[in-house]
This record gives structure tokens, sequence and C-alpha cells, in this order.
């Protein structure tokens, strides 16, 4: 099939380029920038390189999916390279969608942590700590119960719950406390879902696409929108952006119309930290009654049955997203192009 050129008539447009490390979650992506006929390519980030000195001029548009939970399939190798790697495409004048400051946010609690506080969101009480025996000391002041998690997650991974100090020093000596590959762990309050209820707020290009909320079934840490196979009426959804091993794990979902307050809040969180594409999840805590934000998310896998669900595909909406700001890209480049060549 013939691919549809992205500038404006130039049949040497140059391609999107779609970087990644997990390739099941993105097929709806794939099949819609297929459906458009448009000019794209994959960019494998587990195995890549790139020149310093190049100036960068194959891609129209680069759009970062490399996950922070890399590291769980063998491929942590690829998070730092990842940052090393968006911040010189930028420098190179490259248009990067969920670009290097995006990235540095997925891929550090304690830096959600620190833009919330800016912001003046509640969030879970947390430290920040670089060694296990600095764990107890933390907890005196985050109190019981909590969770230690690591910086550096995706998915729920490495995150340990524990209810008294005695449970918490066993772990210690026992040496049952993984920070993950930064050896960075947040020691954090844990909260009590009211009615059992997580919600999601998606964004588009930093801008509300939709929200959801997730009932989950006792303690989980693994909230994957895309993995959550029923609708709270007891409809099977179909899962196609999530591995179709993925395991069951008995919450449902429903859509939910967000309040105007929050849409500002989560579309400034999303402004701040650089998040084009991506989500954010908070709560109201049973015990406090406080909402609460507590994840940043800048890699988002789509509801499950988003047409269903939604009444919308928003894997199509992206796509739509992403040609257009590559023709808006495209243009500028031939503007400074033929501004240059007329001087």
């Amino acid at each position: 099939m013939s691919k549809a050129t992205i500038g404006t008539g130039n049949s040497e447009s140059r391609p999107i380029a779609i970087y990644y490390e997990q390739p099941n979650w993105f097929v709806p992506l794939f099949q819609q920038l297929d459906a458009r006929g448009v000019n794209w390519v994959k960019l494998d980030a587990r195995y890549h390189q790139y020149d310093a000195a190049s100036p960068e001029r194959k891609y129209s548009l680069l759009f970062n999916r490399m996950s922070p939970s890399a590291w769980q399939r063998g491929v942590g190798h690829g998070i730092f390279y990842t940052l090393n790697y968006l911040k010189h495409l930028e420098d190179k004048g490259v248009r990067v969608v969920n670009g290097s400051r995006a990235f540095r946010h997925e891929t550090s609690k304690a830096l959600q942590l620190a833009l919330l506080e800016r912001l003046g969101l509640p969030y879970p009480k947390a430290r920040v700590i670089n060694h296990p025996s600095q764990v107890v000391t933390a907890a005196e002041a985050v109190g019981y119960p909590l969770i230690v998690k690591p910086n550096i997650g995706g998915s729920g991974a490495g995150i340990k719950r524990f209810s008294s100090r005695d449970e918490l020093q066993a772990a210690v000596d026992e040496g049952g406390l993984q920070f993950g590959i930064d050896n960075t762990a947040l020691v954090q309050e844990c909260f009590t879902a009211r009615d059992g209820i997580i919600t999601r707020v998606e964004v588009l290009g930093g801008k509300y696409l939709y929200a959801i909320q997730i009932h989950i079934t006792g303690e989980t840490f693994d909230l994957c929108p895309a993995d959550i196979c029923k609708s709270t009426k007891g409809e099977e959804l179909t899962r196609i952006a999530c591995p179709v091993d993925a395991p069951k794990t008995g919450m449902t979902v429903e859509t939910y119309d967000a309040p105007r307050q929050v849409i500002k809040k989560v579309e400034l969180i999303m402004q701040k930290a650089g998040i084009e594409v991506g989500g954010v999840e908070y709560v109201t805590d049973e015990r406090s009654g406080r909402q609460m934000y507590y994840d940043i998310n800048a890699l988002s896998n789509f509801v499950a049955d988003p047409e269903r669900m939604l009444g919308f595909n928003p894997y199509g909406r992206l796509a739509d997203f992403l040609i257009a700001e590559a023709r808006i890209h495209e243009g500028k480049q031939t503007a400074v192009v033929a501004a240059g060549e007329k001087s």
C-alpha cells in the first residue's frame, strides 16, 4: 500500500517515527496509522543507536512510547538511554511527543511528588530514600500501613505493603526490599480507596480526552486500563492493547464524567510535566476523606474495548493528533529552509 505524505504536498515528506519497547501494546495505534495510509516507521528501543553529530532530519515527528517497566522485561538499559536520545532529538529540532521532560517524570515517582507539591495538589504522604537502612525511620514519619515502591516502577512493579514496624524491619533484615534500577524508593502512606474506586483521567494533546473509574478488588497495584476485561455492567470487554496472556484481575471499569475542577488540575499537571498523551490517577481515601493524586503516567494504554466503553476510538484520535502535529512541524521546517535559501 502506498503511503500518504505527511507534509504539504512534498512527495519526500518524512515519516512519523513510533519509538517503543513493548510491541503488543501499540498494535491498535499501528493499525490506525496504516488505515490512514500515513508514512510511518517503527523504532525498536531495545536495540537502538544514534549519532550525536547527526542533524536528525529523518523524521517529521517522533512519538515516545518507551515504558518505565521495561526493566521487568530485561530492557532496563533502554530507560536511561532513552532519556539521552530524546534530549538529543529535541536539541536537533525534532518534534518529539512525550519528550525528555515527560519521560523524566514518567520514570521518577519522586519527581511526580515534587510536581504535585509545587502545584499545591494533595498526594499521599511520602519520603524518598536511597538505601534500605533508611526505610524504618522514614516509615516513622509516614505512619502505618504504608507501601514501599521503586522510584522507577510501571504496572505496580516492586510495590510492597507493610502494616507494622516489625513487619517492615523483618523485610529489611531479610534483604527483601528491592528499590529498582536507580536504587531509589518511596515510603508512602497506604490509602484505602473509598468504595473501592480509582479514577483515571486521560489526556491527548494535553487536553482532557475521557475519564474512567476502576473498581478494584482488594489490594492491587497494577491498574493497566487495557487489561480490565469486564465493565461494571458485567459485559466482557475485548482487550486489544495488553498481551493476550495478561492476567484477569477481577476488576471492572466504567466511564465517568470527571468534574471540571479535576479536569483543570489534570491538564495543569500534564502541562507542567510535559506530557501530551497520558493519564493521571486519583483516589478518595476512605479513612481521611481526602482526594489525592498519586500517579502520573506518560505511557497510556487506553481502556479495553474503547468503542463500546467510550463511543469512540481513542487510538484513531491519537493517530490524527500525531499526523496533525507532524504536518505542523513539517510546515515550520519548510519555512525555515526557505528563509535560509533566500538569505
